[in-house]
């Protein structure tokens, strides 16, 4: 990457310095250099377009300088290396953690984080799941030392002899399958590209008799380079072939922003069959495929209009529908692999006062079909639940699970067990073993220990009321006894957006830094999500996207109406699509917070489906040929919402040069805008990493680091002291 030196130099020495008001002294000089265009009639003014252009020399040069200055920063307060090193301490003296199992060839295959290791490693155990049997057959950071190689997801073949995984680097999320003998960890000659992609992803499915998998696949040659991380489509590999001989198998009539998944479970079940799971961008509407694996045949189960949002195959070639149509929590439909299509499947669960989870990128299958029974992950307003019901579809009752959880996983392994995986606010990451036989749960070896305690704290539920009356619900985590006087500094987290439930989840060491030093932490289920099923979901979406905004600023005012703080102590924090929930927070209601961190964000609503992976979003927010669409965009977007002479919070931005999710110059062009039109003289800071992307697959000492900048930042403006 060029590199400017003397122009760097000069980019640090100068400051904005002509303003009237209190803007961010000391900055990076960023001239303006205005482009209007018309939409709708609507005339848009962009002063800083020209930092969209990445590999601009002088847009080099200007990044350099935002990061030696907010480095500058950084390392000056002596409170981050403290941090860094209590969350480095902690993460080398928890316990191994597993996940992602999968029961092939009479073995558990899993995932593991292994410390000190700087990423995850993949392993067999044998059919008890006995953590004591673990063997690592691949390890990332003996491929590459450095810690930047990551596994961005792995299947064993239904023998167990091989695993299939793909592997990417400083994450990119850009992955290509290897394929590995289990036995001895030796790499074979089978290596697939263009497997692997943020935002649509990819997937694997074996073939019954493990000599070959089906994959997802993105064009090569055949299209130009701008569309090449678009149009996937499904191919197959046989074993010991090269990658010019695959065969293709579906996906030419799919849309442009297909995201596609392959179920394997089903192949473990039965092996007669493979399904195919297609998002049309992240806006949660879904078709329905099945592969026939004896012939081949591809049909097509359900359409976008019928609202089947995920699928499951039983062992008895039953295949199980979760469709929302006209029922926006969920129900359970049944079908067949003889007759698989939805016009054919009769409703197994009526749907219930929890939302049956959905397909999603994020998190284990929502229905797991055995013969004995069936397992439905179902939500409950953030918290979740494993509902049990017969293979004719009856009421068996729920897991005796803790309250305030997140179930991530239900995996049959052998003898007819479940290993049943869930999280929570204030113990690490938990495994336990349930026998159908006898109805209990009991603890395993393979739940992780930590040496981070909240026994002394409380997580506690509550809500807000938003300002057209809905309630949302939040949980508050605090320590015991926290005095409501109105003085605690007090961190408010949000997302909402593609219908991704925040559920609770063990934040470890940051967490425990943030409440020794005298915080309060909060996190809100916020419309846009899943919480409350497929309707919660559309009312933070496309034209109602306001929504958001307006729930999570009624969660602010309501921890500062319950005593928890004020304003000068309240903070915000979000990223990606939370991101852009940040950059509404800070323009729409400034005079809440004294302080905002917001990673990897979105800001420029006129732009976005114009980045790498914008067409994506469309589904989510909108477009801006369309005139109500733009209109909605365009009235909350944070970039034109930026004015000068606005006294806004403190703010700290991050993002990676690597990101395949958010355009960095998103972050870029907001954080140009906040410096020079801020009147309230809090600084606004920019870190940009070029060994990290999204978020996905940086190494620990990467992410730590990262996480240990922000939380500096705010101890730093909020007045905290460890």
């Amino acid at each position: 990457m060029l590199r400017s030196k003397p122009l760097l130099f000069s980019l640090l020495v100068m400051s904005m310095g002509s303003t009237a008001w209190a803007a961010d002294r000391g900055v990076p000089f960023t001239p303006a250099h205005p482009v209007s265009q018309t939409y709708h009639g609507v005339r848009v003014t962009d002063p800083y377009r020209w930092l969209e252009n990445s590999n601009d020399p002088k847009v080099i040069a200007w990044s350099d300088a935002q990061n030696a200055r907010t480095r500058a920063y950084l390392d000056h307060l002596a409170q981050r290396q403290v941090v860094f090193d209590r969350l480095m301490a902690a993460y080398r003296a928890q316990s191994p953690s597993y996940s992602d199992f999968h029961l092939a060839g009479g073995h558990v295959f899993a995932q593991a984080v292994l410390p000190p290791h700087q990423q995850p490693v993949v392993g067999v155990m044998n059919d008890r799941a006995d953590p004591k049997t673990f063997r690592t057959i691949i390890d990332p950071d003996r491929i590459d030392p450095s810690g930047q190689t990551t596994i961005d997801w792995s299947v064993p073949s239904p023998d167990g002899r091989l695993l299939a995984v793909s592997l990417s680097q400083n994450g990119t999320e850009d992955g290509t399958v290897h394929v590995f003998d289990t036995k001895t960890g030796a790499e074979t000659a089978d290596i697939v590209p263009r497997a692997q992609y943020p935002t649509a992803g990819g997937s694997l499915a074996w073939k019954a008799d493990s000599s070959g998998f089906w994959y997802t696949r993105y064009p090569g040659e055949e299209r130009p380079e701008a569309d090449r991380h678009f149009y996937q489509q499904v191919w197959y590999h046989r074993l010991g072939t090269p990658v010019s001989q695959d065969a293709y198998v579906a996906g030419r009539d799919f849309p442009k922003i297909a995201e596609i998944a392959l179920d394997n479970y089903g192949v473990s079940q039965n092996g007669h069959a493979v399904l195919i799971s297609v998002e049309e961008g992240d806006g949660g509407r879904f078709q329905q495929y099945v592969i026939n694996q004896k012939s081949g045949q591809v049909t097509r189960i359900s359409d976008f209009d019928d609202r089947v949002v995920a699928a499951a195959i039983g062992p008895d070639d039953h295949i199980y529908l979760v469709s929302r149509k006209n029922a926006p929590r969920g129900e359970l439909l049944e079908t067949s692999l003889e007759h698989p299509a939805v016009a054919d499947a009769k409703r197994l669960i009526a749907q219930g006062e929890g939302v049956i989870m959905g397909g999603a990128e994020f998190g284990g299958a929502p229905v797991i079909a055995t013969r004995k029974a069936l397992y439905v992950r179902e939500m409950v307003g953030g918290p979740s639940r494993v509902a049990v019901f017969s293979p004719d579809g009856k009421p068996r009752g729920d897991l005796s699970l803790p309250p305030v959880i997140s179930v991530s996983d239900v995996s049959p392994i052998a003898h007819g067990d479940m290993l049943v995986s869930f999280n929570s606010y204030l113990t690490p990451h938990q495994v336990m073993r349930y026998r159908p036989g006898t109805g209990k749960l009991k603890p395993t070896p393979l739940s992780s220990t930590s040496p981070v305690s909240f026994a002394d704290c409380e997580a506690v539920r509550t809500e807000a009321t938003s300002r057209d009356g809905t309630h949302v619900p939040m949980t508050v985590i605090r320590r015991r006894g926290t005095r409501l006087d109105g003085r605690n500094p007090t961190l408010v987290y949000g997302y909402g957006g593609y219908g991704i439930s925040e559920m609770p989840r063990f934040m470890g060491a940051w967490l425990r830094a943030w409440l020794d030093a005298g915080g309060v932490y909060v996190d809100t289920n916020l419309r846009g999500g899943g919480e409350f099923g497929a309707t919660w979901h559309e009312d933070g979406a496309l034209t109602h996207k306001q929504n958001v905004f307006d729930d999570f600023a009624a969660v602010s005012r309501q921890v500062i109406a319950d005593g928890y703080t004020s304003s000068s102590r309240l903070a915000a924090l979000g990223g990606s699509n939370g991101g852009l929930l940040m950059g509404a927070a800070m323009t729409q209601t400034p005079e809440l917070y004294r302080a905002v961190v917001s990673l990897v964000g979105i800001y420029d609503m006129t732009r976005i489906e114009l980045d790498p992976n914008g067409a994506f979003n469309v589904t989510e927010f909108g477009t801006v040929r369309d005139p109500a669409q733009f209109h909605a965009m365009l009235s909350y977007s944070p970039y034109q919402a930026v004015r000068p002479g606005v006294k806004y919070p403190a703010v700290f931005m991050a993002t990676g040069t690597h990101d395949g999710r958010v355009n960095p110059a998103q972050s870029r062009k907001m954080i140009a805008k906040l410096q020079a039109d801020t009147a309230s003289g809090y600084p606004v800071y920019l870190s940009i990493s070029d060994k990290a992307g999204h978020g996905m697959g940086s190494a620990v000492n990467v992410r730590l680091g990262q996480t240990a900048d922000y939380v500096a930042f705010l101890l730093d403006q909020l007045g905290m002291k460890l």
